[in-house]
């Protein structure tokens, strides 16, 4: 299963742990309607999509490489389970370097393209996760700070790991220890840094989960086991996570004004469950994130192979935000606003279903634009992934990160309850009107994410190894909204106005997260942004910027939306019609693995690959949309 399908059917489970669902999270009703009611709905043109899904036939001499490296990478992973642990970084950067080594003495000249994609995908990777190694180390030095007791903790759950004999005398001493220093430790930071870093304070509240965690799996394997231990150490355990939990508690509210977190140790570490636990609706003070910097950003790019700089990206966002402003005018003339499209827009977010019909929305909509790219022969549709996709609500707690639908597999619907106040009824109402699902229904299901995340479990999975780039995973859906629109999908002013308004929120994330990260932007300002320059509903707003930096998405995943997809379009124009046709070209993509699209690009293309290869493909061609 690809880590974003991963991620989203996890989403749903995180809202059972939260209490905010059902569980599973699934809708029993809307479910079994979706599923029985599919085959009879479509029209005829569905009907002859019983395709066979052809066996992946591919070769590469690097597969069972990646296969092994992804074998040991998790095995590491599972037993170094404490990520920011000096003895964990010190562990795989070893276990990077010994793969470099292993790559080099690979006969490159010898591989096939698949082989030589493969080196290139490995050889990239390696270089990514050793220059994060060092960015993660400089920045872990700023958290240490408020976390100078964690070596005992780890020392503890280290010696247990390791197989070693506990001294339950010596444990209780350490542990009385540790709380009489976690109740010293306030006053001592106070004195020491009276303005916190609040980016470093976030980080730390977050790693003491991981801590509480650990040290509850060092005192469970040996209380009540060890009868000397559990005299030992039951009260002096008792005692140290009392302490953890109010200075945690002085983190999160004295140092950051966020609500007292839930207790240390009681989730499992995700991001997107302690984002959302975190959440508050009508605050935004949980919204802190970490930016990366310049360097962080170019070590991103170039793994994605995106041969820009920040600047030069967020000059295009500006571009193509320009384009799109120029077409919501030309769209606002036809339904009689003149120029003024912001009341335009405002008219289309105000045509939204009543309560309750969301769903039904949806299903319509996504039958609508099945029926569209089977109808142009746009690319093959498997019955077994056309017939197989759930749906879900996504629960209150969760719209405040996930304001808008969230897809693959399971179809995620964001529409309000009648458990929300007046103001966030109406903000999620407008945010998810009409127009705009017109746009999106299919993004997240058919020919988006729900076909791509079938194909990409039976095509060059192996690959996953090494993960999935956003600019590959968002740009295929996105890319599809540039097409549709470019095919006439969009057929009503009210439809246009909703997929402009989609393009423009795209350009903004752009330029609000790589301004973040470059330290110009505050998430307050990216929020500003997002409302006053786009049009976004303040909640969802405050959602998009929540989502963007909780660290449930690595950095440049709201950027990866239009850039990836302006990638792919750039991709088609070059290939078709000259060499395949666009059901040869779909086909194709979804067969490469979600990698780097330079990297499909000089696949399909069977362009000229080395060892040292450097990415040096400019997308932003003539092609693209631009203003006249």
């Amino acid at each position: 299963m690809t880590s974003r399908r991963k991620f989203l059917l996890n989403s749903a489970r995180s809202a059972a742990f939260l209490g905010v669902a059902a569980a599973g999270a699934e809708v029993p009703a809307f479910a079994a309607e979706a599923k029985s009611a599919l085959k009879p709905r479509y029209g005829d043109a569905a009907k002859s999509t019983n395709f066979p899904v052809p066996v992946d036939e591919s070769h590469s001499a690097l597969r069972p490489h990646l296969l092994r490296f992804d074998s040991d990478h998790q095995l590491l992973q599972r037993y170094y389970s404490v990520p920011f642990a000096p003895d964990t970084r010190a562990r795989m950067r070893e276990f990077y370097q010994l793969w470099q080594k292993q790559l080099a003495a690979i006969d490159f000249a010898g591989l096939n393209q698949d082989g030589r994609v493969d080196y290139l995908l490995l050889r990239n990777y390696l270089q990514h996760r050793l220059r994060q190694l060092d960015l993660d180390t400089a920045f872990q030095q700023q958290v240490d700070v408020y976390l100078p007791f964690a070596p005992e903790i780890l020392a503890l759950f280290d010696d247990m790991r390791a197989m070693k004999p506990v001294d339950s005398k010596a444990a209780a001493a350490t542990l009385a220890h540790l709380a009489t220093q976690l109740k010293q430790l306030p006053a001592a930071l106070n004195s020491k840094y009276p303005k916190p870093n609040k980016e470093a304070v976030n980080e730390a509240v977050h790693q003491l989960e991981t801590l509480a965690r650990h040290l509850n799996a060092w005192f469970t394997f040996y209380n009540g086991y060890d009868p000397l231990f559990t005299w030992w150490v039951d009260v002096p355990y008792k005692s140290a996570t009392s302490a953890l939990t109010g200075y945690q508690n002085y983190l999160a509210v004295h140092l950051l004004g966020l609500a007292p977190p839930p207790k240390p140790g009681s989730g499992d570490g995700d991001a997107f469950v302690q984002s959302m636990q975190s959440a508050r609706a009508g605050s935004n003070k949980d919204i802190i994130g970490h930016a990366i910097g310049r360097d962080g950003i170019m070590a991103d790019l170039a793994n994605a192979m995106i041969p820009y700089t920040p600047e030069q990206l967020i000059e295009l966002a500006n571009h193509e935000f320009a384009w799109c402003t120029q077409q919501m005018i030309q769209t606002s003339r036809e339904m009689g606003y003149g120029d003024n499209w912001r009341a335009a827009l405002n008219k289309v977010k105000n045509t939204y279903v009543k309560p309750g019909q969301q769903p039904a929305l949806v299903r319509k909509l996504e039958q609508q634009a099945q029926d569209f790219v089977i109808s142009h022969n746009l690319i093959t549709v498997p019955e077994l992934a056309r017939d197989t996709w759930r749906w879900r609500m996504i629960p209150p707690q969760q719209q405040l990160i996930s304001p808008f639908f969230l897809g693959g597999e399971v179809m995620q619907i964001a529409y309000p309850t009648n458990t929300m106040t007046y103001s966030e009824r109406m903000n999620s109402m407008r945010a998810n009107n009409t127009g705009m699902s017109h746009a999106t229904v299919f993004h997240e299901l058919i020919p988006g994410h729900e076909l791509q995340g079938f194909m990409l479990e039976r095509y060059r999975n192996y690959r996953s190894a090494l993960g999935e780039t956003p600019f590959f995973i968002e740009g295929w859906a996105l890319y599809w909204e540039l097409l549709m629109w470019d095919l006439g999908f969009d057929r009503t002013p009210e439809e246009k106005i909703g997929a402009l308004d989609w393009r423009m929120l795209r350009c903004g994330r752009i330029i609000f997260s790589l301004s973040f990260h470059l330290g110009k932007m505050t998430p307050q300002q990216c929020i500003d942004l997002l409302v006053n320059q786009v049009g976004v509903e303040p909640d969802a707003a405050a959602g998009e910027v929540r989502r963007s930096f909780s660290g449930a998405y690595p950095p440049l995943y709201q950027a990866a939306y239009l850039l990836g997809g302006m990638q792919i379009y750039a991709l088609h124009k070059e290939m078709v019609p000259a060499k395949l046709t666009n059901k040869q070209f779909h086909d194709a993509m979804l067969q490469q693995y979600a990698i780097p699209i330079e990297l499909i690009r000089a696949a399909m293309l069977d362009l000229p690959l080395t060892p040292h290869y450097q990415p040096g493909w400019k997308f932003d061609g003539d092609d693209l949309p631009a203003v006249t």
